[in-house]
């Protein structure tokens, strides 16, 4: 069965193709080393614009599901083993994990409900002053080292999404896909990386002394109406979990 764009589906066009595309590469329909159809031939066989096309086709790369060889075009192929997390993909650490194939992890909820988020979180996320957010605080280790401690801030709508979700809330299921399942798809988001000293809480859940070098990330995501649904602040000890970056020429 011919497999076709939902074209009222939230997920993007892109998205859609991307995942079409990578179940024929993993299902053997297009082998590794095969050159894969041209933007034009995938543009004119699914209804979409080639920039739709080529933001597929540069994704497959950036997961190594496809390598451009200059002048031939774009061949299917087969990721390579990954310790790490993708920063600048949609997926959270635990999708990404889970994809790579890694068991071991665990997640502890530390925190779960309705708080006054903190004024720079407030100011992302267009909130009015001491207007709540849902917060979620959560430790992750991963084969028993320690990983990450993260605190995600959600607004109203995209918050009572989570405070229903009792697998989210015990530490068992995705944060991403229960909000994307939700209507919340990731169209954009904007990330910054810091070195730093953890402070004394992230230090005590991270099991390292106050004041070690931890890298902090924060994360403000957005859907296709412009709606900013998740900040998140995540500590990373990096030695556990390094943070990959695939870039990918277009």
């Amino acid at each position: 069965m011919a497999q076709l764009i939902e074209r009222t589906s939230p997920v993007p066009y892109y998205e859609q193709l991307f995942g079409i595309l990578k179940d024929r590469i993993v299902g053997g329909e297009f082998p590794v080393g095969e050159r894969l159809p041209s933007e034009l031939e995938l543009g004119r066989e699914f209804g979409l614009a080639r920039a739709t096309v080529r933001q597929t086709l540069s994704k497959l790369e950036s997961e190594g599901y496809a390598r451009r060889v200059a002048r031939r075009g774009v061949f299917a192929a087969t990721p390579d083993a990954s310790q790490g997390w993708l920063v600048q993909d949609t997926e959270g650490f635990l999708e990404s994990q889970i994809r790579h194939g890694r068991t071991g992890i665990e997640t502890t909820v530390i925190e779960a409900g309705y708080l006054v988020p903190p004024q720079h979180t407030a100011e992302a996320l267009g909130l009015q002053p001491d207007e709540q957010a849902f917060a979620l605080k959560r430790a992750r280790s991963l084969d028993g080292k320690p990983a990450l401690f993260s605190t995600n801030w959600l607004p109203r709508e995209s918050g009572a999404v989570v405070a229903a979700a009792p697998d989210v809330l015990n530490g068992t299921g995705s944060l991403n896909s229960t909000l994307r399942n939700a209507g919340f798809v990731i169209n954009g988001a904007r990330r910054v990386i810091h070195a730093m000293r953890a402070p004394k809480e992230v230090a005590r859940h991270l099991g390292v002394g106050p004041g070690a070098p931890v890298l902090r990330i924060r994360s403000l995501s957005w859907d296709q109406q412009d709606r900013y649904f998740d900040y998140y602040e995540t500590w990373v000890l990096t030695g556990t979990v390094p943070l990959e970056l695939n870039i990918v020429a277009t």
